[in-house]
């Protein structure tokens, strides 16, 4: 076997494990999150309930995917054109591609949740989705999400001609501010807290899809190359030992205060009776799995991969994106959790 066909199905591997991974913590948050039907209630048919979270898991990972991407470069450098430039002109390709598959996913989840807001309708029309669209928050985020998704696409389509004249940091700014607008339709309910989840939901946000875009994009592009590696790596553990902070802190906060100020909860039985408390605790869970693994990177094969040694970095970077997957699918239902318990 040879060596491209080796590195070709390791980022297939890595693809699958952080998919595979986000789907089933989406089917665990819907498990554990399902109610019994309301007699005399219009019910969503079990087809949309469940494809919105499967849906909504890969239009996260394709704009983690497009993101990181994105930052690749700016990990690489510029100083290094020969040894970059062959690198970039694989990631830029599969960035706009995954920008796209971040509209078109956006643009499912919006039919969807227009299903969703009419359980009693049997057939969709455009009307019924710009009145969605008109009616809820959420369907000018997904229709926002849309848009600078295409846009994204469309700079790096002018990368793929111009290279790093289109500057890498423009598409990172781009793709982060992309992230802004559905965060601020999950819960933060309470209003005596608004503004501060808002912010903080945003940057717990910004901060996770940082963090694993940019691990995925060194794990899948760079494994094979010692020297860029060498010099992203470190670039990059700063990078996630900010986003971890932020990221931990930021969701605990949201967490805690969701609970909290139920007033028809104690806190204690808000965390572990309530569906929305039992997704926090799962999502505090890997995020300390994530960490541990992170610090094995950081202190015990960084120095080997700065010194050009071989390493496992692969086996353990997967182990880590996979959990980090799992993590997006608890998120993905989270967001949508009623912090009540199920009857």
């Amino acid at each position: 076997m040879t060596q491209t066909e080796t590195t070709s199905r390791a980022r297939v591997a890595v693809l699958f494990c952080v998919v595979t991974a986000g789907l089933v913590g989406a089917l665990i948050g819907i498990a554990l999150t399902a109610t019994a039907p309301v007699p005399g209630v219009a019910q969503v048919s079990e087809a949309v309930s469940v494809s919105i979270p499967i849906v909504r898991v890969l239009l996260d990972i394709s704009a983690v995917a497009t993101i990181g991407l994105a930052l690749l470069s700016v990990l690489v450098g510029y100083d290094r054109p020969k040894l970059s430039e062959p690198i970039m002109r694989i990631a830029r390709p599969a960035n706009v591609a995954a920008a796209l598959v971040w509209a078109t996913t956006a643009v499912v989840a919006l039919i969807l949740q227009t299903a969703e807001y009419r359980p009693g309708s049997s057939t969709l029309s455009i009307s019924d989705v710009g009145s969605y669209i008109a009616d809820v928050g959420a369907g000018k985020a997904l229709l926002i999400v849309a848009v600078l998704a295409l846009l994204h696409a469309g700079l790096g389509i002018l990368a793929l001609k111009h290279g790093e004249k289109v500057p890498a940091e423009v598409r990172v700014g781009l793709g982060l501010f992309a992230l802004l607008p559905l965060p601020v339709t999950g819960h933060a309910s309470n209003w005596n807290y608004h503004d501060y989840t808002m912010i903080s939901m945003e940057l717990h946000v910004m901060s996770a899809v940082a963090w694993t875009g940019g691990l995925g994009a060194m794990t899948v592009l760079l494994i094979g190359n010692r020297t860029l590696l060498a010099h992203a790596l470190p670039r990059f553990s700063k990078l996630a030992t900010l986003c971890l902070i932020l990221g931990a802190a930021t969701g605990l906060f949201n967490g805690l205060i969701e609970i909290s100020l139920n007033p028809s909860l104690g806190f204690w039985e808000g965390v572990f009776t309530t569906p929305y408390g039992q997704l926090v605790l799962l999502k505090l869970l890997c995020t300390s799995v994530i960490a541990g693994l992170g610090a094995y990177t950081r202190w015990k094969l960084m120095p080997r991969i700065i010194r050009h040694n071989r390493t496992a970095l692969a086996a353990w970077a997967t182990l880590e994106l996979t959990v980090m997957g799992l993590a997006f699918g608890f998120a993905v239902v989270l967001t949508r959790a009623p912090v009540v318990p199920t009857t």
